[in-house]
């Protein structure tokens, strides 16, 4: 029984419950908001105390659980990798599968296709420096990433992100089905 808890991915029906009990029991218990990108802030805060940025003049101290609860994300992500083995099928749909096999993407084990690295380039450095460069600044400008607008944002009701969580959406399809193609 246990090794099927840990070995294997939680249904939907288990672990999206988890994830959306947890936002009622942050705002009770600490009145906090759930969200990833604002720790990268209180990191660059902490470790760089920059008195010319007014970004950074607050007390980070103050969101310390924060960074614990990254550091928890991480931690738990390593303890899992070691203990489990990742080589089981991804649940894809049928036609999603028949559309990455057009691209060159065939094993639909583990957690990335292996495909992605085995080609590994500068062009492809550079497309993923671009893709990460770009996932920042539209995090900062957006005000919050997608796990903070997608979970907490439309829990609260917030239009700011309903429209994000779409504009992610938007932004998804049309890597997928415009740019994805060009450079793959």
């Amino acid at each position: 029984m246990i090794e099927q808890i840990i070995h294997k991915p939680w249904p939907w029906y288990i672990s999206g419950p988890l994830i959306g009990l947890f936002v009622p029991l942050l705002l009770i218990i600490g009145n906090r908001t759930l969200g990833i990108s604002s720790s990268f802030k209180h990191i660059c805060a902490a470790a760089l105390p920059v008195k010319k940025i007014p970004f950074f003049q607050y007390n980070w101290k103050e969101q310390n659980w924060n960074l614990f609860y990254v550091a928890g994300i991480l931690l738990g992500g390593f303890i899992v990798s070691q203990l489990t083995s990742l080589n089981y099928e991804v649940a894809i749909n049928p036609v999603t599968k028949e559309t990455l096999k057009t691209f060159g993407i065939t094993n639909f084990t583990g957690l990335v296709p292996v495909e992605w690295f085995r080609s590994f380039n500068l062009n492809s450095f550079i497309l993923l420096a671009s893709g990460g460069f770009l996932v920042g600044f539209g995090t900062r400008y957006a005000n919050g990433c997608t796990s903070g607008h997608a979970i907490m944002g439309l829990s609260l009701l917030n239009f700011g992100s309903l429209v994000a969580v779409v504009a992610f959406f938007i932004g998804g399809l049309i890597m997928t089905h415009t740019l994805y193609p060009l450079f793959f």
